[in-house]
């Protein structure tokens, strides 16, 4: 067994041997296993151990074992005691999801906190069938029926390429002892079920059926890698953010507004599973997706939700945008000078005297407006566009809904909503920032004074 770790720590390029790793330590078979066969191998590792007070003498049976263990061997033990219970009331979860959150926060701060590389965990062939077999039964796609990995971030598992009956060998061969979690012997979880009554069912069929399904998730592991691949590509040319420094990363997807070119995502040989890689992780449920696939060539302007984002269908684009968690804001302009309303926009205002013969002239730069500043009252104040503004577009005589009017110039639902308007003290709209003054406000012959706002 201890062969089969080391080269099985090689080729997954699991630890280094200068580095200090953790190891979860509960008192079971798998940690107590795990923790002697990386001291064997010659890694630097220290002991960490979580009492959960949840099975009463058993939990005490378990820390002083872990105690006994780590002095006789003249490893490091860390401690931690929770009242799990009362987590799991206040955060309304399950005890083993409050036992789960618990002990790998404690994990990683104590990483943190002793600068070591990983934390090390007793996961063996048959923990990752039965991860499988929950992820088929509950429905899941290719990534779920993948087992467990070698590594996920800071979590290592070395023992993955062993079995429970070699763990229980090795120990025997050592003379040593583990305990025995007796919630594990009674079939009233779904783990606890797939172990003690579908595997042993199973077997009978096929005697090597952990080594057969292991296989297969590896063949799958081989097919994602291509899939990856092909998804990566795929992503560089459907995805453009609306601010264009961004660079398409996973992080960056769900912090900035971004869009999905359609064109692109038809043609991918499954365009579901192309959105669904995208959207899944942003909180988009797989039949909010699967109403988004059909609507692919269907009606533009439908909205779906999810807890953290907004997705809006608009032509040739999948529009999607962080929901925000706080009102936009209003800012109020007393007189002329500078002014910030947030970190990518700031206003400038500034008044001169025109005389009599002074030509009327408009600026060319939608970034700059000039106005008559004698029919101007202030405050100003700059904020959204809401529901009902109307005003004059230059130009024309009738007032018109800002809503038409965007819409007319093509614009989606999403640069509607974000669309700021500049307004007097009498709620007359002056400006649609970046788009139009409004006819009421224009330089004429007759304009003694001009009023020059500039976005910065």
């Amino acid at each position: 067994m201890l062969n089969k770790v080391k080269r099985f720590i090689a080729s997954e390029h699991l630890l280094r041997v200068d580095a200090l790793y953790l190891v979860a330590l509960s008192g079971g078979a798998d940690s107590v296993a795990l923790l002697l066969c990386l001291k064997e191998l010659g890694y630097c590792v220290e002991a960490v151990h979580c009492n959960f007070h949840l099975r009463g003498e058993e939990s005490l049976r378990d820390e002083q074992l872990c105690e006994k263990l780590c002095q006789r061997e003249d490893i490091p033990l860390h401690k931690a005691h929770f009242d799990t219970q009362a987590y799991a009331d206040l955060h309304k979860v399950s005890i083993e999801m409050a036992a789960r959150e618990l002990r790998y926060r404690y994990f990683f701060q104590l990483k943190e906190a002793l600068s070591a590389d990983g934390v090390c965990v007793g996961h063996h062939k048959e923990d990752s069938v039965e991860t499988i077999l929950i992820n088929l039964v509950r429905g899941t796609g290719l990534s779920g029926l993948m087992g467990i990995r070698p590594r996920n971030n800071d979590v290592i598992r070395p023992l993955l390429c062993v079995t429970r009956q070699e763990i229980e060998d090795y120990l025997q061969k050592y003379t040593v002892s583990f305990v025995i979690d007796s919630t594990n012997l009674v079939d009233d979880v779904v783990r606890n079920k797939i172990r003690l009554n579908v595997l042993p069912q199973l077997s009978e069929i096929n005697p090597s059926v952990t080594d057969a399904i292991l296989t297969t998730a590896n063949h799958l592991s081989e097919v994602d890698a291509i899939v990856q691949e092909s998804l990566k590509s795929a992503l560089g040319n459907a995805i453009s953010f609306i601010n264009p420094v961004i660079q398409v990363s996973s992080n960056s997807l769900s912090n900035e507004p971004f869009q999905l070119d359609l064109s692109v995502v038809r043609a991918f040989p499954s365009p579901s599973y192309f959105l669904f890689h995208v959207l899944k992780p942003l909180g988009f449920s797989s039949s909010q997706i699967a109403e988004m696939v059909s609507h692919l060539d269907g009606q533009i302007g439908q909205l779906w939700y999810s807890s953290t984002h907004e997705l809006t269908h608009d032509r040739r684009f999948f529009m999607v945008l962080p929901r925000e968690e706080a009102e936009p804001r209003e800012l109020v302009i007393p007189e002329t000078g500078r002014y910030v309303y947030d970190e990518h926009l700031s206003l400038r205002l500034t008044q001169r005297v025109l005389s009599p013969s002074s030509n009327v002239s408009y600026s060319k730069n939608p970034m700059i407006v000039d106005l008559d500043a004698a029919s101007i009252r202030f405050p100003l104040t700059l904020r959204r566009v809401a529901e009902g503004d109307r005003f004059t577009p230059l130009g024309m005589r009738g007032t018109q809904l800002v809503s038409d009017f965007l819409t007319n110039l093509k614009r989606n639902r999403f640069e509607k909503r974000n669309q700021l308007v500049l307004l007097d003290a009498t709620g007359t709209i002056l400006w649609v920032l970046g788009l139009r003054i409004n006819e009421c406000f224009k330089l004429t012959p007759q304009s003694s004074s001009c009023l020059q706002i500039e976005i910065l």
